[in-house]
């Protein structure tokens, strides 16, 4: 029995570890991934680099086109995308 009175402690730390760290993080990752699948034209966008500007085009696979000033577009990973600023209303 004092072998696995021993091990309590540890056990009890791994599971407040779990609902401290792990879990938050996971529900973090979780809706980072929904916000970037829910990307569409016209929305503005902050990027990780700090940049805000405007998806003009969902492309293929994992990049958006971005134009960050008048006629100015960039290519961007879609994973890159930190924030929504201004949902664009669906199309009709």
């Amino acid at each position: 029995m004092n072998g696995l009175e021993s091990f309590i402690p540890i056990i009890l730390i791994f599971v407040i570890m779990y609902f401290l760290l792990i879990r938050p993080q996971q529900r973090k990752i979780k809706e980072h991934k929904m916000m970037v699948e829910a990307i569409r034209r016209g929305d503005q966008v902050l990027t990780q680099g700090g940049i805000i500007g405007k998806i003009t085009k969902v492309k293929e696979g994992e990049e958006v086109e971005v134009e960050i000033a008048s006629n100015v577009k960039v290519t961007i990973i879609k994973s890159t995308v930190v924030n929504v600023m201004n949902k664009s209303e669906p199309a009709k």
